[in-house]
């Protein structure tokens, strides 16, 4: 206490201020750790999407967030990723052709599969659907579904609905017309993986290597095709034999190990180039690619092919050479291979004409002639 002239005593006041920060101020930086630690896993997301999609589904996530994108699918395909997904390809817009043995596998919308991955069952695939396409959608009037109908049926390439005929019926021919087509997708895909490993197995063996480019390998309306051609200097049989040198016979196996996994017929035919035998040889060019086409059949099954496979051993002569303009030339002298179609089975070969070699052994002759 102190005094005053009054004679008053007045107390003596000490202010102290406490540190640090007051109240609700205390819990700031949570809220600011929570807002980066959300931003950064937005960002981990972010690379994350940019490298398991495609241009393709990123272009579609992107219109998907974009207002003026508006769907106009009908098929119900539409959306942000247009009935693909994420972490495999979807449904292919436009066909693709990346090798020679492949043929386009893209369909109608409804029927499209999961071309990038070779597990996935097509037929499954068709049956996942939100609803199957040849089925009327709710709220869908009789005249859309009977148009949307004759759309499929002409992308399927089959008559569409006939006069008379019940929509219910045309449903049903519509429906089992893309069931076909699903059904050659996976055919088709199973035959590229086939003239894939086939390439593979050549390329694995050294001495085989350089009979690379004697190998031919493409899809035909009628199966798989894979011919081993002659070419200058390098051929798959003795002149005028059927018998198969070593090295060509190793090739024949190295065919049948990849086309062993598949169930499909096979037919086989021989060809020979158009240099006929000398007179009084007692042979001729029907004889010769008889006897080369049923020592392929042989290599074939030696190399893992069931004998029931094999539907037909041809030979063809001189009657359909590759190079029709070159009659002599070394390329016509080839073995041809025909992974059939299951649709093609039990249907008339094209390779129609020539002496059909039937699949017994046949002793193999080298008369005196020139190479064939």
């Amino acid at each position: 206490m102190s005094a005053n002239p009054g004679g008053t005593e007045q107390p003596i006041i000490i202010k102290k201020k406490k540190g640090g920060h007051g109240g609700h101020h205390g819990g700031a930086w949570k809220v600011a750790y929570a807002d980066f630690v959300t931003a950064m896993m937005a960002f981990f997301l972010l690379l994350w999407l940019l490298n398991v999609t495609t241009s393709d589904q990123r272009k579609g996530i992107a219109d998907y967030f974009s207002p003026a994108a508006v769907s106009r699918e009908q098929s119900g395909s539409g959306g942000m990723l247009g009935g693909r997904t994420i972490t495999a390809p979807g449904a292919q817009m436009s066909p693709s052709s990346p090798m020679s043995a492949d043929v386009p596998v893209s369909g109608p919308p409804g029927y499209a599969t999961q071309d990038g991955d070779e597990s996935a069952d097509p037929t499954e695939a068709a049956s996942n659907q939100s609803s199957s396409p040849t089925e009327q959608k709710p709220n869908e009037s009789r005249m859309d579904y009977q148009k949307r109908l004759e759309e499929q049926a002409k992308q399927l390439g089959i008559p569409g609905q006939k006069p008379g005929e019940k929509l219910s019926d045309f449903a049903d021919r519509v429906k089992e017309g893309g069931e076909k087509l699903v059904e050659a997708q996976k055919e088709a895909r199973q035959f590229q993986q086939a003239a894939t490993e086939i390439r593979q197995a050549i390329q694995s063996v050294p001495e085989l290597e350089p009979l690379a480019q004697n190998m031919m390998i493409d899809q035909t309306p009628e199966g798989l095709r894979i011919q081993i051609v002659d070419q200058d200097r390098v051929s798959m049989f003795p002149g005028g034999s059927g018998q198969m040198y070593p090295q060509t016979r190793q090739l024949v196996m190295q065919v049948a190990k990849a086309l062993a996994k598949l169930p499909n017929k096979l037919s086989i035919s021989g060809h020979t180039d158009g240099t006929p035998f000398p007179s009084g040889s007692g042979r001729d060019n029907w004889d010769l690619s008889a006897e080369r086409a049923n020592a392929t059949r042989r290599a074939l099954v030696q190399g893992g092919i069931a004998e029931d496979r094999i539907q037909e051993v041809t030979g063809r002569a001189d009657r359909d050479l590759l190079v029709p303009d070159q009659p002599g030339s070394p390329r016509n002298r080839r073995i041809s291979m025909v992974l059939m179609r299951e649709s093609q089975t039990g249907a008339a070969s094209p390779a129609t004409g020539g002496a059909s070699a039937a699949p017994a052994d046949t002793k193999a002759a080298t008369p005196p002639a020139p190479k064939r």
